[in-house]
């Protein structure tokens, strides 16, 4: 009997854990941490039905081989860390070889960090382009509380972090759309930044694209020498919408007559979407809170729900 009961905490001791709250990143990812448990905790139920350690051979916690896979993290090592704004970091991470994520456009990787014993997992988009040899990039906004900040605020060059993907992505094709609007706030930038790069690295895409940046003041602008590039194509205009900014008359000159100060509102949205070219298919990224207000301001400019993708 002894023995029994012994077998019988070995095997517990295997049993995969339940994730906490705190593990889920809440994107909708496929698989979520919690199939990823549920794959696991049917894997153990068999092997211990028929007492065979050995059906659990297959499960891999974590890869080496800087692949990237959607059902266990992998590690990558950091190869630069660059400061853009107080709070707002642009972090490279190095792939082997000439390799390249091989992500579709908008995609979202998830990292996990362990914060006070505690993990923790969220979503970011890099912002380099998918086909992007050898690296990737990703902009990450650090919040005073947030326990994700507080990780990555350790970070430095060559740190290992694990990460895995990828998931979501907007279904794009060139010319699919006659005119994209782009809403994004803040680091809500990033899933946009690719997809703009996509249209303007193809010669055959004559897509429209309008992007409004919403940001508290000028500074918080994230990498404007790459958005001043882009807006210099014939088919992109960029507008910014800067919260806490009272007169335009500080910004250079370059500035001034494509941004607006105060908070995007319904008339203003109502003006940018008057100001487009074509009916805009519409694509939003930004906190809860601003992708909820976005979608009320475009419905009550006429753009029907099946117009809109938000990330």
């Amino acid at each position: 009997l002894q023995t029994m009961s012994g077998n019988e905490d070995d095997w517990l001791a295997l049993k995969p854990q339940e994730p906490s709250p705190s593990q889920c990143c809440g994107s909708g990812c496929k698989p979520c941490i919690y199939d990823v448990y549920e794959k696991e905790l049917a894997q153990w139920e068999r092997a211990k039905a028929k007492q065979d350690k050995s059906l659990l051979e297959e499960k891999k916690e974590q890869s080496n081989n800087s692949e990237l896979n959607p059902d266990t993290f992998t590690a990558f090592n950091i190869s630069s860390v660059e400061q853009l704004t107080e709070d707002t970091y642009q972090y490279k991470f190095e792939l082997p070889g000439n390799s390249s994520l091989q992500l579709s456009l908008g995609q979202h990787i998830v990292l996990r960090g362990v914060v006070n014993g505690l993990e923790v997992q969220r979503a970011y988009t890099p912002i380099s382009p998918g086909n992007a040899e050898g690296y990737f990039e990703v902009l990450m906004k650090c919040y005073e509380a947030g326990l994700m900040s507080q990780y990555i605020k350790t970070w430095k060059k060559g740190d290992v972090v694990f990460w895995r993907g990828p998931f979501g992505g907007f279904p794009y094709r060139p010319n699919k759309h006659g005119e994209l609007l782009m809403l994004a706030s803040g680091t809500g930038l990033a899933p946009m930044l690719p997809i703009l790069q996509s249209i303007t690295d193809d010669e055959e895409d004559e897509t429209f694209v309008t992007l409004v940046g919403c940001f508290r003041t000028f500074d918080k602008i994230y990498l404007k020498p790459l958005l001043q590039d882009l807006a210099r194509y014939w088919n992109i205009r960029i507008f910014y919408v800067l919260s806490q900014e009272t007169s335009l008359e500080k910004l250079p000159w370059s500035y001034q007559e494509n941004t607006y100060t105060g908070r995007l509102n319904e008339d203003l949205m109502k003006t940018i979407i008057n100001s487009c070219r074509r009916k805009p298919f519409v694509l939003i990224c930004g906190s809860s809170e601003f992708n909820e207000d976005m979608s009320r301001y475009l419905k009550a400019a006429g753009i029907e729900e099946n117009s809109c993708f938000v990330f």
